[in-house]
């Protein structure tokens, strides 16, 4: 893979950032979709070209059901979360949105629980 400046992995971190604080606006206020529920936007990863972004986030509190239902209205206003990321960011052509939920704080906690058992367990 070819080395790349250090300056356009900056700017695409900062566009990933900024990417992520308008998406934030936008699920609070303005997308009125039901399946969406209460949600945090986590992290946007950007991709080399700056063609696509991988927006993570996690439902906040929901059972499985409730974030695959997160997910597919998220999915269904991509269009427009793209087109307010052109008008607010001023930027030419938004990149390709594909949504994922963020399970790590799951596993996470999934591992904590076995590394306390282990624990209990070996004492």
């Amino acid at each position: 893979m070819p080395q790349q400046p250090g300056g356009v992995r900056h700017h695409r971190g900062r566009m990933g950032e900024a990417i992520r604080e308008e998406i934030i606006a936008l699920v609070e206020g303005e997308l009125g979709d039901p399946r969406i529920g209460l949600v945090s936007v986590v992290e946007v990863q950007m991709a080399p070209d700056g063609k696509s972004a991988r927006v993570l986030f996690q439902p906040e509190g929901e059972d499985d059901e409730d974030a695959v239902r997160s997910l597919e209205g998220l999915t269904a206003a991509r269009n427009y979360i793209r087109h307010e990321l052109v008008e607010r960011l001023r930027i030419r052509v938004a990149p390709e949105l594909i949504f994922q939920i963020d399970r790590s704080q799951q596993i996470q906690s999934r591992i904590d629980q076995i590394l306390a058992r282990v624990k209990k367990r070996n004492r």
